[in-house]
């Protein structure tokens, strides 16, 4: 198979840090990112399946993790070396069916049996057996060395892991259900009974997270937050009320809500009131923040961008006493629908494939990085590989 391998060294995670996110097209020798052939993965024993991904997407965390700015958190949870991508539409080898990969590594990939707490309840992505089993460690395909990833010619699944895709559902489309039933996961955890949200950012998570708001919550108004003029336009396209840049996302939220705002004598200001519900989709600081300052007192903010290691001041959480939550992954079930059979089902009412923005072959994929690192500013939103491109 032809994949790019991610091999993590102590000299290459210094060089990415000082490079930050100008590797690895600007200085490609600095990336722990190689193409070349490599063995197929094996079969790791009954229900696994060979699949040909045709297009797997760049996802934040692939681009933290080749920045350098992720967290040694996940390093006792991963295997290396490892093909990275877990946003993959592809071909079982076996039928030929069109599938997309739900990619957490749980239980029943690993073959455990009993299965964990966590499984049982059908909350795979708590899974609390990822570092065992008949795979190596990896809380995700493609971020096991055992199973391959999107970024390669060729992975193997378990039948557990596999969604059909219907077939009125483009590629691009269908490359999207993973991210969408992450944002499903999140609108169900934030459980908000309350008229306003706020979704700070508007990448790929906060625009998904936008659509799945309006489509299971319709009569919730949606402040996003967006950087850039195609991020705007996109968000109100998939149902946001209000979009405002950063710098206005304060001021739009106290008079939306008839908030009082108080300015500290050092700080940010922050809202005597606010949203009753909080997305942070960003992933940086400066976002979570602004979802505290803004979110009303016993409100809920939902931490769904993975977050970098940083500072933040948690003095709006403890006074107002919000609830901070993480949102990772999906699981969870509403009247016996399961997150990714909900995303399936947006998918088909909502056209997303105008959110995929540039397609690159695998030769290209210093190129392909850094237009996602850079998206936003590029007027783009998701950049993916094909698979089919020489």
């Amino acid at each position: 198979m032809i994949g790019l391998r991610f091999k993590r060294s102590v000299p290459r995670y210094a060089a990415s840090r000082l490079a930050g996110r100008a590797a690895p097209g600007l200085v490609p020798h600095l990336t722990p990112l190689r193409l070349g052939h490599y063995d197929d993965p094996e079969l790791p024993g009954d229900g696994w399946v060979q699949v040909t991904p045709t297009l797997s997407g760049i996802c934040g965390s692939d681009l933290a993790m080749l920045s350098g700015d992720a967290s040694f958190y996940f390093s006792p949870i991963i295997s290396m070396p490892f093909i990275p991508g877990h946003e993959i539409v592809g071909t079982r080898a076996d039928t030929g069916e069109r599938v997309v990969v739900e990619p957490v590594l749980a239980c029943a990939p690993r073959g455990i049996e009993p299965p964990c707490d966590a499984c049982g309840r059908g909350e795979y992505g708590l899974c609390t057996r990822v570092a065992h089993g008949v795979v190596a460690a990896g809380l995700q395909t493609g971020f096991c060395e055992d199973t391959g990833g999107g970024w390669g010619t060729m992975l193997v699944a378990h039948e557990s892991q596999l969604h059909a895709v219907p077939s009125d559902l483009p590629d691009e489309a269908a490359v999207l259900i993973e991210p969408l039933a992450c944002a499903v996961h999140a609108v169900l955890r934030a459980a908000t009974t309350g008229p306003r949200v706020l979704v700070s950012g508007a990448g790929t998570m906060g625009l998904l997270t936008i659509a799945a708001l309006h489509a299971i919550v319709p009569d919730v108004h949606i402040t996003a937050v967006a950087k850039h003029d195609a991020q705007r336009v996109m968000a109100e396209r998939l149902g946001a009320q209000q979009v405002v840049s950063p710098d206005a996302a304060m001021r739009a939220i106290r008079l939306s809500t008839s908030s009082d705002m108080h300015e500290p004598e050092r700080g940010r200001p922050w809202l005597a009131g606010g949203v009753d519900a909080a997305f942070e989709c960003a992933g940086n600081e400066a976002s979570l923040d602004t979802c505290l300052r803004t979110t009303r007192a016993r409100g809920r903010v939902v931490l769904l961008g993975l977050p970098t290691p940083g500072r933040i001041d948690l003095a709006p959480l403890w006074h107002r006493e919000l609830e901070l939550i993480g949102a990772y992954t999906y699981g969870l079930e509403i009247e016996g629908w399961h997150t990714f059979d909900m995303a399936f089902k947006i998918a088909r009412q909502v056209d997303l494939t105008p959110l995929v923005s540039a397609k690159y072959p695998l030769t290209r994929y210093e190129e392909a990085i850094d237009h996602a690192m850079d998206a936003g500013r590029l007027n783009s939103v998701k950049v993916v590989f094909d698979l089919a491109k020489k």
